[in-house]
């Protein structure tokens, strides 16, 4: 089994493969298999979310490229960027991971928030592409003190869309912490 102790810049030739979904590239400790077939463990420091495109060496000093594996989102585009914007600010009060792009963002597919998407007026479309969402104003160690939506942990999201919240958006469950933060 490769064991991967390290994030690296570059490297000149690339000897295997990793893909795999969002919420496997926050964890720092993870059995996972390569593209390949070989077996792998993850060994990373705590807080590093793997990338699509970033760069591992093993122990035994062999190179993994890591992939972002296509999982279902949700992709909503607006005609203009006050919607972009309106919507950017609803899903970021229920601490949705997002990705945006140019006229576009990106979460892990929620009916509940597709259906509140599509009432500020953006179309929501239901699809299989790679997830990669924004860091975050706090993505170094930054703690809620109850389960840690950043990525500063190995199970980064533990409330978000369909991740182990029965289903629920973050906002649509009750919980008694208070965000001295800002938001």
């Amino acid at each position: 089994m490769l064991t991967i102790t390290q994030r690296i810049a570059d490297a000149p030739t690339v000897q295997g493969q990793l893909t795999l979904p969002f919420d496997l590239r926050c964890r720092s400790r993870l059995r996972a298999q390569l593209d390949d077939g070989r077996e792998a463990a993850l060994y990373l420091s705590r807080g590093e979310v793997l990338r699509g495109g970033d760069l591992l060496r093993a122990e035994d000093g062999a190179v993994i490229r890591v992939v972002a594996a296509p999982e279902r989102v949700s992709t909503a585009t607006a005609p203009d960027s006050l919607l972009l914007s309106r919507a950017c600010y609803h899903l970021g009060n229920r601490h949705v991971a997002l990705q945006v792009g140019p006229g576009w963002l990106r979460y892990l597919h929620d009916h509940v928030l597709d259906v509140m998407v599509r009432a500020l007026g953006l179309a929501v479309v239901d699809e299989q592409a790679p997830f990669e969402p924004e860091p975050g104003a706090y993505a170094a160690g930054h703690s809620h003190g109850h389960g840690d939506h950043g990525y500063s942990h190995d199970s980064s999201l533990d409330h978000g869309p369909g991740q182990g919240d029965g289903g629920q958006a973050h906002g649509a469950h009750a919980h008694s912490h208070t965000h001295g933060h800002g938001h």
